[in-house]
């Protein structure tokens, strides 16, 4: 079943681009970044909400608790979301049911939602007597999303590379010393973000070297109350007495060196958002296999001249080849400063003209397995 109307008013179109800026406030990862805004009758921009990440209030019941937090009427308006509201039971209430309680008329959404379990909130809108219409501005919505949309297709997880390097691109000096390349408030930072993702992931070789904890931790070094998945992926035994395996049963080996195999293991784990940091040789791997969705950096602002450098050979042999990354304003921006460093947030290369083609609403190659907001 399709909603589809090319028919909007200039307040509908001005309150998705509002929704759209909204949802870059949100964090990248195992959920889309969704942002939703409330119409009067007259047109006048009521709430606007957006989702914080997995856990949270998704966009829609943010924009509602806002304007009730206002005390604001919201019976018989509008909302404008940049993704179909879910119709499932996960972290969170359906928004399908939440839109209905709370009296909403009319729901314009800008692209289908891709996750079964929670797609289907269109119908459920239109069945209770809610007026659904999708379609507006559904290539910037689906261009917001087009990795996490990919990740989705290919039932894998969502991907972030993580890198810590000098200003000439080394993560450890000749002698193998890389403690600590990055400033205090870099390493918060990157805590902060394994206490939000479902798995970290590193080579064997890192293990063997550096026998890291991979826990998440807080900045006066207590775990943090949530802590990823410790995954290690490689032929190499990992020793029994390596930190990474600790006692709470959360590790877990990768017997293999194929980043595409091991992101299958881990999804059928439920591991929908994974973080892989490491050694040179598996960050590599990943990039040169088109794996990564969303690259973290943070450059300290010093020198080498010698030492490991972050990247090994990608196969590419002439610039025209070369991966062109994009600059990512979502989650904070792009370029940040903490401490000394500058932290740099960029998106993939990959394009979004086949997720346009295959997503658009009523699409038959539409159709997707995991993820959801």
């Amino acid at each position: 079943m399709s909603f589809v109307d090319t028919s909007y008013t200039a307040a509908e179109s001005e309150a998705m681009d509002a929704a759209l800026t909204a949802a870059l406030a949100g964090p990248r990862g195992a959920n889309p970044l969704v942002g939703a805004v409330i119409l009067s009758p007259d047109g006048e921009q009521l709430a606007t909400g957006y989702h914080r990440g997995a856990g949270t209030a998704h966009a829609e019941a943010d924009a509602i608790s806002e304007a009730r937090k206002k005390g604001i009427d919201i019976v018989g308006t509008t909302m404008v979301v940049t993704l179909e509201p879910c119709n499932h039971v996960g972290r969170t209430g359906p928004c399908a049911q939440a839109i209905i309680a709370a009296g909403i008329a009319k729901v314009i959404y800008a692209v289908d939602d891709p996750h079964d379990p929670a797609a289907g909130g269109a119908r459920t809108l239109s069945a209770a007597g809610v007026e659904v219409i999708s379609g507006l501005e559904g290539e910037k919505a689906l261009d917001l999303n087009r990795d996490w949309f990919d990740a989705v297709a290919a039932k894998r997880p969502f991907v972030t590379l993580h890198i810590a390097q000098t200003l000439d691109s080394r993560i450890a000096a000749v002698d193998g010393t890389s403690q600590w390349i990055s400033c205090p408030e870099s390493l918060a930072d990157n805590h902060g973000l394994r206490g939000l993702i479902d798995a970290i992931l590193v080579g064997t070789g890192t293990v063997l070297v550096d026998d890291p904890r991979l826990t998440a931790r807080t900045p006066d070094g207590e775990l943090s109350a949530h802590q990823p998945i410790r995954a290690v992926m490689g032929l190499r035994d990992v020793p029994q007495d390596a930190a990474v395996r600790g006692n709470d049963g959360r590790f877990v080996h990768l017997p293999t060196r194929d980043p595409a195999e091991a992101l299958g293991m881990l999804f059928e784990k439920g591991v929908r958002h994974l973080m892989v940091e490491g050694g040179s040789s598996i960050l590599s791997t990943f990039l040169a296999a088109d794996l990564v969705d969303e690259l973290i950096v943070y450059l300290a602002p010093t020198l080498l001249g010698s030492g490991t450098p972050a990247l090994n050979d990608l196969g590419i042999t002439t610039l025209a080849d070369a991966q062109h990354w994009s600059w990512d304003e979502a989650g904070g921006g792009a370029v940040r400063i903490l401490g000394n460093d500058l932290r740099l947030h960029l998106r993939s290369p990959r394009g979004a003209a086949s997720i346009i083609k295959n997503s658009i609403p009523g699409s038959e190659a539409a159709e997707y397995v995991t993820g959801g907001h």
